[in-house]
């Protein structure tokens, strides 16, 4: 093989002959060149690639873990606020057990109940195992704490709501009871103008036993109220009694309300305490109007005056 070299610059030629092992040395070199070059870049592209790789990996991770750590902060912050919120709430509810305390102090003194189960002083008495619970955090204890102060507290309410169903059931039964006890005056006006006992009988002069109180209106159509709750056993007209209302209030206790103009209820009636059963008049053997009262137990006239000056609360 013979390589020619020219000299463009004198024009003159120089020529080399290479030989056999020449020839193929300077083949391998100039077809292996290629290979040998394009597998250097494939090398260096691949590593700069699993490099930019690599790095984008670890870009990634740390900011995977940033996410998370901002995460985990959020949601801390909002437990810890929600855990102030839930606080002071339970402040505010052990604030109002205090005073659901202290009124049902002041009840159990007003009505004068004597019962231990009405003790509004002491807590409820509590027990039962107790399984320590390891491997706690300050948060987990706080919470755990947190949680314990609200069953304590559900526990205590609970009990004091029972204490008051039952201090009202037994407010109720009393009112209830006191609903149907004679007390008061039949009229809001007039005077007393004969009492309970012996007296002259106003139209013959003779001594007489009067077995009520009588309350001068001055008019008539004055309303006449029930001293107490209960039915009507008697309405109409009645010798010397005139237009004449009866009512029953249990126990043995009965009152009439006499010389009426007109009757507002009927027998079978139910009557409360104050309510309007008659308007005064003069009806039946009567000088003027005016309304007779009488309060009978268990069938006799008793003197009502002590009635008349009793209240209920």
């Amino acid at each position: 093989m013979k390589i020619i070299i020219l000299d463009k610059k004198h024009g003159a030629t120089r020529s080399i002959v290479l030989k056999g092992w020449m020839r193929g040395l300077l083949g391998v070199f100039f077809l292996g060149l290629p290979v040998v070059f394009g597998y250097g870049t494939f090398q260096w592209l691949e590593g700069r690639q699993a490099k930019t790789l690599r790095s984008e990996n670890w870009q990634n991770s740390i900011e995977a873990l940033n996410n998370q750590s901002l995460e985990i902060t959020r949601v801390r912050e909002e437990a810890l606020s929600q855990l102030q919120a839930l606080t002071i709430r339970l402040a505010g509810l052990q604030a109002r057990l205090i005073r659901l305390d202290a009124l049902g102090e002041r009840l159990i003194i007003a009505t004068g109940i004597e019962a231990d189960e009405f003790d509004f002083k002491t807590d409820p008495q509590l027990g039962g195992p107790s399984l320590e619970i390891v491997g706690q955090n300050e948060d987990q204890m706080i919470w755990t704490d947190f949680f314990k102060e609200l069953e304590l507290l559900s526990t205590k309410v609970e009990e004091r709501q029972q204490k008051f169903n039952l201090l009202d059931y037994e407010l109720i039964e009393r009112n209830a009871l006191a609903e149907f006890e004679i007390a008061g005056k039949p009229v809001n006006t007039g005077y007393i103008s004969s009492n309970y006992g012996r007296r002259l009988d106003p139209f013959n002069g003779k001594l007489s036993w009067h077995h009520g109180v009588d309350f001068a209106t001055g008019k008539t159509g004055i309303e006449v109220k029930a001293v107490g709750a209960g039915v009507v056993t008697h309405a109409g007209y009645k010798s010397g009694f005139g237009n004449l209302i009866t009512i029953d209030h249990g126990n043995g206790y009965e009152t009439l309300y006499a010389h009426n103009q007109r009757l507002k209820l009927q027998v079978g009636d139910v009557v409360k305490r104050g309510q309007v059963v008659s308007l005064s008049g003069s009806s039946g053997r009567s000088t003027g109007p005016h309304v007779h009262f009488e309060v009978h137990k268990n069938g006799r006239a008793i003197d009502p005056s002590s009635y008349l000056r009793r209240t209920i609360q």
